[in-house]
C-alpha cells in the first residue's frame, strides 16, 4: 500500500490519477457488482421470508400445544373430586 501511503499526502498528480482511474473503472465495476450482489441479496431476502413463515408455523404450533395443555388441565380438574368430596365445574371460579 505504499501508492496509498506515501502517493496521497501531497503529490496531486497521484491523487488525480486516483480519481480519474476509478471514474473510468466506475462504469464497469458498479454494474458487475451490481450482478453479483443482487442475486446474493435477493436469496437473502428469501430466505429471511422462509425463516419468518417457519417461524410463525412454530409458534402457532407451540400455541395449538400450550391451548391443548390448558384444556386438558381444565377436564382434569373439572373431573377431579376436591378435597370436600365436590365438583368443581369451572376451576376459575370454585364453587363452595
Amino acid at each position: 500500500m505504499g501508492l496509498l501511503d506515501n502517493g496521497l499526502k501531497g503529490n496531486v498528480v497521484t491523487g488525480l490519477a486516483i480519481g480519474i482511474g476509478a471514474s473510468i473503472l466506475a462504469p464497469v465495476v458498479i454494474p458487475l457488482a451490481a450482478a453479483i450482489v443482487k442475486p446474493l441479496l435477493k436469496a437473502t431476502i428469501k430466505g429471511g421470508i422462509l425463516l419468518y413463515e417457519k417461524g410463525q408455523e412454530a409458534v402457532a404450533e407451540a400455541g395449538e400445544v400450550i391451548e391443548d395443555l390448558a384444556a386438558e388441565a381444565k377436564a382434569e380438574l373439572a373431573q377431579a373430586p376436591t378435597e370436600t368430596g365436590s365438583v368443581v365445574s369451572d376451576p376459575a371460579r370454585p364453587e363452595a
